[in-house]
């Protein structure tokens, strides 16, 4: 007898190799293969007798056989079969491209269902490729009638087999507890579990598969929020070092600064201090939109945390903002006596207000307790860094920073030499900044568990940056703007086209270094050009993520310094590159961006009093009409921008959520604010009333289950 936990290949038909098939797409029960939900649907609902069919109509049909052939088409290599279908009163041609098998599937007098697209050639109409199936063989049309789902597939195993095979186990449905309480299913309006697991297989109509998506999208949305908001159950309650205001120095600090803070600031800075007062982790999310001076309010509560006797981990997301943050915060803190290191992993030599030290010496010096403030990258991590006494954690567009994380951080209190030794009874404060503004619905999602501090306040004197799509036949043009801007002693950033996956590329052969290879190599030739054709009389200078730290050091530095004229780049200065002097951002290929990473890119002008201006180069008429670049145009500021960029990608792209395991139905559904909503009331409710799921168990079950595929962090 089938139950939900038996192992697929114990189904009838489900030899070996289709059984590593279904394995290779997660199904490995028969649980697995009913929560193995269409991507799509097709709407065979629309049927008609031949004579009534109409060219680029899609129908389905019923007749019989009359004739069926196949023959080899040598030029195009492929195989195609050929058949007559006759109703009462007509007939049609229909043609398979690559389906010889279907001569013996279908002999002649069959009567059979086809369901496909009305289409002319020179010898006529035909019926191209159709769906197909006989009428008899079952109960009911499977392919070619109604709502036909379509699958998640892998080769050699199709939608065909896997509508075979839900066939097979779907009175198992009956059998599988649902996880929602039915007093939750009736308020919130949702389908029990049974009947969502039928709609969404075996749907008869659109509104039927739509209610059962918002079940499951529901369920999802439910699963992350539990798991949120028990997160920050959990870090409620663990311990951090209290770390107490202190007003005069602060105060100080803020006059020495060359420029006069923000109230956006000033808001910002007095509610992380306000938590890392506590003794409760602060776990606050920073949000900032480009150029609106995150960084100062970072130097202003590491700077409370350092005097109070604590040290500060500053993670950064590139070695190039590292550099930067390390040479900005010595600049401001140094005069207080507060020493700053650097570490970042390609890096020999590592240097800090005591000179230049090698990496162990580095690590016994921050060990000591003597560098208060350590900047770098992930190698702050990974590299067996051991703080004396870490009060703060700071990471640059990173949002998901666990506890286990930071306890990485706090290895020096272990007490044996193995990780699993140690046990801190502190864990520090952590402040995440981005400038990625998150939309509302996000917010309340997969970062509920931070409070959030907005900064949407850029500091005075900054003019509005001027962006324009600027299409091919204006490139000679654009770049004669450039270099009348380049002689009015103003600095220009180039960044190159992103190098598009091809299906080589894509085939699981491909891998991220020969991305950098070829983007690395369109720098070059888009250097070579700059350079030497059009602007032969201007200093250009490259950068790419290829080179050596060394080299991007000096490189970046000489552009700061006005050395050189044009900077031309792969996406390594996305984040936090500050150049006052640069006034002209010019994206080549924009339309290959992501609008939250163009953004970025335009956050690099801007930054002082001078007009700047973000050129937006297309490739093509298309590109340059497209409703994604012309949001860039319209947006006013970045949080204007995300709820844009959120409404017109959707939430799998915009943050990489496809990437991170969240199940489809439910990233699709984070711009729905009211479901949202809703689920999230839900789960606050669950939680307050059982905290730890035990009245819950189906619910607990699959919450664990859906911890083990999502990545939060």
């Amino acid at each position: 007898m089938l139950t939900a936990e038996t192992p697929i290949e114990k189904l009838p038909k489900v030899i070996p190799a289709l059984a590593k098939r279904l394995h290779h797409l997660g199904i490995k029960t028969v649980r697995d293969l009913l929560f193995h939900f269409p991507a799509r649907y097709d709407d065979f609902t629309n049927v008609k007798s031949i004579g009534d069919l109409t060219i680029g109509e899609i129908a389905t049909i019923s007749g019989r056989i009359k004739k069926i052939s196949s023959t080899r088409a040598w030029r195009r290599r492929m195989s195609i079969t050929e058949a007559i279908v006759e109703d009462d009163l007509d007939s049609i041609r229909v043609i398979w491209f690559n389906q010889p098998y279907l001569v013996k599937t279908l002999p002649v007098g069959s009567r059979v269902s086809l369901a496909g697209k009305l289409t002319t050639s020179k010898r006529g109409e035909y019926f191209a490729n159709p769906a197909y199936e006989k009428i008899g063989m079952s109960d009911g049309l499977r392919h070619t009638g109604g709502w036909v789902p379509i699958y998640p597939e892998t080769t050699g195993l199709t939608s065909r087999w896997i509508r075979f095979l839900m066939r097979e186990v779907a009175p198992v449905i009956k059998k599988i507890p649902d996880p929602l309480p039915s007093a939750l299913l009736k308020k919130s309006t949702l389908l029990p579990l049974e009947r969502a697991l039928s709609k969404i297989h075996f749907p008869e109509s659109k509104d039927e598969y739509e209610e059962a998506r918002k079940r499951f999208a529901f369920e999802d949305i439910l699963l992350i929020q539990l798991r949120v908001l028990m997160s920050k159950k959990q870090l409620e309650e663990k311990k951090a070092p209290p770390i107490p205001l202190g007003l005069e120095e602060i105060k100080k600090f803020i006059a020495s600064l060359p420029f006069s803070l923000t109230d956006g600031q000033r808001r910002a800075a007095w509610d992380i201090m306000r938590d890392t007062a506590k003794s409760v982790p602060m776990n606050r999310l920073l949000e900032g939109d480009v150029g609106s001076g995150k960084t100062v309010v970072a130097a202003l509560t590491s700077f409370n945390a350092i005097r109070s006797g604590y040290q500060v981990a500053y993670l950064a997301p590139t070695e190039i903002l590292a550099i930067q943050h390390f040479n900005t915060l010595r600049h401001w803190l140094s005069p207080f006596g507060v020493y700053v290191g650097l570490l970042t992993a390609a890096h020999k030599k590592f240097i800090s207000d005591y000179g230049e030290r090698d990496r162990v010496s580095i690590r016994s010096m921050t060990e000591a307790g003597e560098i208060p403030m350590l900047i770098g990258t992930q190698a702050v991590i990974q590299d067996g860094v051991k703080f004396k006494n870490l009060g703060l954690v700071i990471v640059d567009e990173q949002h998901r920073f666990g506890v286990a994380q930071r306890a990485k951080l706090l290895r020096q209190k272990q007490t044996g030499n193995s990780q699993e030794d140690y046990s801190p009874s502190l864990i520090p404060h952590f402040l995440s900044m981005t400038a990625t503004p998150i939309p509302r619905t996000l917010a309340l999602t997969i970062y509920g568990d931070l409070d959030v501090s907005i900064l949407n306040q850029v500091p005075q004197g900054r003019k509005p940056i001027v962006t324009k799509i600027v299409p091919e036949e204006k490139r000679s043009a654009c770049y004669q703007f450039i270099r009348d801007e380049v002689h009015r002693g103003r600095q220009v950033f180039v960044i190159c086209p992103r190098i598009e996956l091809n299906e080589e590329m894509g085939n699981g052969k491909w891998e991220m270094g020969n991305v950098l290879r070829e983007e690395v190599k369109a720098v070059k030739t888009e250097y070579e050009k700059l350079s030497k054709q059009i602007f032969p009389d201007l200093k250009v200078a490259m950068l790419h993520g290829k080179m050596k730290s060394k080299e991007k050091e000096n490189v970046m530095r000489d552009f700061k310094e006005g050395k050189s004229d044009v900077l031309i780049s792969t996406s390594v200065i996305e984040v936090g590159v500050d150049v006052p002097n640069a006034t002209i951002m010019l994206i080549d290929g924009a339309e290959k961006f992501g609008l939250a990473q163009i953004h970025q890119f335009r956050g690099r002008v801007g930054r002082a009093s001078h007009q700047s201006y973000c050129f937006l180069m297309t490739g093509s008429r298309a590109a340059a009409e497209s409703q994604r670049l012309k949001a860039l145009v319209t947006a006013k500021n970045g949080f204007e921008l995300a709820e844009k960029d959120l409404a017109i990608r959707g939430p799998g792209d915009f943050l990489g959520t496809r990437q991170s395991g969240i199940p489809p139905f439910a990233y699709k559904s984070f711009n729905d604010l009211e479901l949202v909503q809703s689920s999230r009331d839900a789960a606050r409710e669950i939680i307050e009333k059982d905290p730890k799921l035990e009245r819950h168990v189906a619910l607990q079950k699959n919450l664990v289950k859906f911890e083990e595929t999502v990545h939060f962090e």
